[in-house]
């Protein structure tokens, strides 16, 4: 294993802390009988143990091994897998190197293990090759990566040869790209002393546009803009506001699930992480994909200036915003900041002599998106269309006149009508009357 892992070149960063590199070690350990027997089978438990915990993350099975590579092959960001995923597979003589790293992780597909367990009376690897669990449905995992990682690695264990190999790679870099982020859906930021980071949200909501019930105007101008972003043409970035509980929030989440198989990816940002707004774009305005930077309930207290660095980052730097980025924003505030009286006169008001010029300032924000969209509360009529759609869809055990009546009373005692209590309305009839798939 040591001698194929150090013919590696494009794919040789790996990190010595790699559960590859260090097998790799411990093997060199044993052929060269420069390490005592204990501690080589402790250092080998080791691996597995990581390697287990890596496959528990990521739900590997079957073959944990050749999903272990697979994973590898799928994260590392090397200037080969990096161009590949915006352009494909060139013709060039990198190509030479890329067929030579392949056939090494082919060869470490098909590892001979049966030595060294022999040797060291081990069967861990004989394990890890054929390996079953019973509880599978009950793991928790993100399923997107799982599914994706197993799919491409049967398909890699069955590759005639390096060329074959060659081709299911670089196609899987072409259609999902490379690392995290071509199997992840969405991120969250990290900021630290080295710097931004993408940290991936595995338990992303699954909702799609059409469990939003009503809303088909809204819905339209939300897709077409955002076709228009993914397919490369002029599009803008997006205010949805209006009522609390009306389902903006969700419209925004749902459209990864939509879209993430054309190359749709969604940052989710936070008001105070606005200071690290440009490095996130510095980020990924080279990667082969359409990110939506989702900031969700924006508005800012008349107190807040941080309104000011989000104006400069969307339009008015000296470096223009990317092609390939653009942001969208929920709020309960057309205009996103608090007006008050006292902005609307030109008189002197705590030494600002023409408040009319702050107000312009603030007013100012919500114009730098130019795809606005009004999320209004239900009617009454609307609001029984709703409940009676989601108890359709629900499979609530209880007839039309029961559900509506009990709709009247969950109206009342909650104040008003949303998408958001029809959903929590049809929650509690599923949990009081059952409903027909149970």
């Amino acid at each position: 294993m040591d001698q194929l892992v150090s013919r590696l070149l494009l794919y040789g960063d790996l990190g010595q802390e790699s559960i590859l590199m260090k097998l790799s070690g411990l093997f060199q350990d044993w052929k060269g009988k420069t390490c005592p027997r204990q501690t080589l089978v402790r250092g080998i438990y080791d691996q597995v143990k990581a390697l287990l915990d890596l496959a528990t993350d990521y739900g590997f099975d079957e073959n944990l091994w050749q999903n272990y590579l697979t994973f590898l092959l799928m994260t590392n960001e090397n200037s080969f897998s990096l161009i590949t995923e915006r352009v494909g597979a060139l013709e060039g003589s990198v190509n030479h190197f890329a067929r030579g790293d392949f056939g090494v992780f082919r060869a470490l597909f098909h590892y001979d293990f049966s030595a060294i367990e022999a040797d060291l009376g081990i069967d861990c690897f004989t394990t890890l090759c054929s390996y079953h669990c019973i509880s599978k449905h009950e793991r928790r995992y993100n399923r997107n990566v799982s599914e994706k990682v197993r799919n491409l690695s049967r398909r890699l264990a069955a590759a005639e040869d390096e060329e074959a190999f060659f081709r299911l790679v670089t196609e899987h870099y072409r259609q999902y790209g490379v690392g995290l982020i071509g199997l992840n859906k969405a991120f969250r930021i990290k900021s630290d002393g080295e710097g931004v980071s993408l940290i991936p949200i595995y338990n992303t909501d699954k909702v799609m546009l059409s469990d939003l019930i009503g809303y088909e105007a809204e819905k339209a101008q939300l897709r077409g803009n955002t076709e228009a972003f993914l397919a490369g043409r002029s599009a803008n970035n997006a205010l949805l506001y209006g009522d609390a509980g009306t389902g903006k929030s969700s419209s925004v989440k749902a459209l990864i699930n939509e879209y993430y198989d054309q190359g749709l990816r969604m940052i989710e940002i936070y008001k105070h992480q606005f200071r690290d707004l440009s490095a996130v774009i510095a980020l990924v305005k080279n990667r082969n994909y359409r990110f939506i930077i989702f900031i969700d309930d924006l508005s800012f207290e008349e107190n807040e200036v941080e309104y000011k660095f989000l104006k400069a980052v969307i339009e008015g730097g000296v470096e223009s915003k990317p092609d390939n980025v653009l942001l969208y924003a929920t709020s309960n505030r057309r205009n996103l900041i608090r007006e008050t009286w006292k902005d609307r006169g030109d008189m002197e008001h705590e030494n600002d002599v023409h408040r009319s010029d702050t107000l312009e300032e603030k007013l100012s924000l919500s114009a730098r998106f130019g795809t606005r969209i009004h999320y209004s509360i239900p009617n009454h009529k609307q609001f029984k269309g709703m409940v009676l759609e989601m108890a359709k869809r629900h499979g609530v055990l209880a007839d039309e006149k029961v559900i509506l009546a009990e709709a009247n009373k969950w109206e009342l005692r909650h104040g008003g009508v949303s998408g958001r209590t029809a959903q929590q309305f049809i929650n509690y009839m599923s949990g009081t009357y059952g409903r027909s798939e149970e």
